[in-house]
């Protein structure tokens, strides 16, 4: 038992904070074999399709994926607060918060990976910003659909293929946001994995896993 997440036969135990009732549908923890199979395909992905697309059109693709939230947007809603117990105007406000970064959010994160020309007049040089490779992100409970695009889209706009690991307080919420951005990007680019730390140490500590990026305790 994690953070009061317990661990049965292979299944989350999902339980509502406010009824103390198992949330259903349980839940698969993610096999060993399956964590490595996500990191291959991320690999193969990144490398083969998704690095090779320009700029404009990964974020273009990534409006896409954040547009899909919406139309999941009164499920996400009551999922949140079905989970962890947050009351239905702040869960609300998180998701529409997440909605919103189609916009604005995602133009800054497109002219941060734009190529950066410096010159003299007489010399130029460009910075040009490379992918490093898979990205695994690890979320928290308390903001579930809210930190999971805040760390992931970033990473995807950079050309790096993304594993999210949701925190096992929040399974259900973390795979409706991120198959429905997934739902806009070839198959491989962003890929779930569900479970507790176990889980997630062995996507920490693979060798072929190129930056983590993570909000919670270490026991996530």
């Amino acid at each position: 038992m994690v953070q009061g997440v317990e661990i049965k036969d292979g299944f989350i135990q999902n339980v509502n904070p406010a009824t103390g009732a198992l949330i259903t549908p349980l839940v698969p923890v993610s096999t060993p074999d399956q964590v490595a199979e996500a990191i291959t395909l991320a690999n193969r992905t990144q490398q083969t399709t998704w690095s090779a697309l320009p700029l404009p059109k990964r974020i273009e693709l990534l409006r896409e994926g954040v547009a899909n939230i919406e139309e999941i947007r009164e499920e996400l809603i009551a999922t949140i607060t079905k989970e962890m117990g947050k009351i239905t105007a702040e869960s609300t406000d998180e998701v529409d918060a997440a909605i919103g970064l189609k916009r604005k959010w995602l133009n800054m994160v497109q002219e941060a990976n734009e190529d950066e020309r410096l010159g003299d007049g007489t010399s130029e040089s460009v910075i040009v910003r490379d992918p490093l490779g898979v990205v695994v992100v690890i979320s928290p409970w308390n903001f579930p659909a809210g930190e999971i695009p805040l760390l992931a889209l970033p990473a995807l706009a950079a050309g790096n293929a993304v594993i999210v690991k949701p925190s096992e307080v929040t399974p259900l919420t973390g795979a409706l946001l991120t198959n429905a951005i997934a739902k806009a990007l070839p198959v491989g680019t962003l890929q779930l994995l569900q479970g507790d730390g176990v889980v997630g140490e062995q996507l920490v500590s693979s060798p072929d896993v190129h930056m983590v990026a993570m909000t919670g305790s270490s026991a996530t």
